[in-house]
């Protein structure tokens, strides 16, 4: 049965900067190339999960630029729903500028725009596509305080919330209370445990602090270790399949979104839902750009 997915998210136009390494404080050096994709982790996850099959919708916010008009024709194409999705007079669409690396490995800089400008209001608007809906996702490019309104009503309509706690911040235990399920990385699950994760055991330990802080399910991914996973039934380590790693710019969020797909709505499938989702982002990272290295089902399933 199709997954209905309402994803309260951001939506950037990524800017990806090829160069050969980080420069060195200053340092000038040349990229190789610069290209623009579409991005930020709601979209991204939105349409990683659209493209597994889930009918998907998204909360969020544009700018009446060219970027948001760009971005909105890109949700659209790939049918997500995007009726919730308001656009401000003379906003700024959020933007990531992706410091790409030979190694496949990047930094990014993010400029929220708009992404950060999502009100009481809009959340309020958009509560039918959150009672509808199987499972919310949101991540941290987003104002906290809509995620929690935003959570607060899925609860109250027991629909599964699922918080994508990136990029790192700080955040109440209030917040973890009404998460269903929290699918840090390593960097993530140290700021919010205190714990440094480099491998099962300390990635077991921090799973646990967040159980004891509220949130019954944890998914902690642990990039080229794999992901580790901890419920009220079972836990293990998942190991990541061996690839060669162009671009991890959408990774994450290729998991996220594929694993949401596959998930029943009482959790009892983790195991089998990680194994999807990593098969998923094993092919995202094999080509360059956030939206575009997305995979579908067949994909993913050949």
């Amino acid at each position: 049965m199709m997954k209905k997915i309402t994803i309260l998210g951001s939506i950037n136009m990524d800017v990806i900067l090829e160069i050969v390494r980080l420069p060195k404080p200053g340092e000038t050096m040349e990229m190789k190339s610069l290209t623009t994709a579409g991005g930020g982790k709601g979209a991204n996850q939105a349409i990683a999960a659209v493209r597994s099959g889930a009918d998907t919708a998204f909360i969020g916010k544009v700018g009446d630029d060219a970027y948001g008009e760009k971005m909105l024709g890109i949700l659209k194409k790939n049918n997500i729903d995007t009726a919730e999705i308001t656009i401000k007079k003379g906003g700024q669409t959020g933007q990531a500028y992706i410091l790409l690396q030979e190694s496949g490995q990047n930094s990014i800089i993010i400029s929220g725009g708009t992404n950060l400008e999502i009100t009481t209001e809009d959340v309020i608007k958009a509560q039918n596509s959150i009672k509808n809906a199987d499972f919310l996702i949101a991540q941290f490019e987003v104002n906290l305080d809509r995620i929690a309104e935003a959570f607060t009503i899925a609860h109250e309509n027991k629909v599964k919330t699922i918080l994508n706690p990136a990029p790192a911040k700080n955040i109440t235990n209030d917040l973890l209370k009404i998460t269903d399920l929290i699918t840090p990385n390593e960097i993530e699950a140290q700021m919010l445990t205190g714990i440094k994760i480099i491998d099962e055991n300390t990635a077991a330990a921090a799973a646990r602090i967040l159980r004891e802080k509220g949130v019954e399910n944890v998914i902690i991914t642990l990039g080229s270790q794999g992901a580790y996973y901890l419920t009220e039934q079972e836990e293990g380590l998942i190991p990541a399949l061996r690839v060669n790693a162009i671009d991890t710019t959408a990774a994450g969020d290729t998991f996220i979104g594929a694993l949401c797909s596959q998930l029943e709505n009482k959790l009892t499938n983790i195991k089998e839902a990680i194994n999807y989702a990593t098969k998923a982002s094993s092919i995202t990272v094999q080509t360059l750009g956030a939206i575009p290295s997305i995979p579908t089902r067949k994909q993913i399933n050949k």
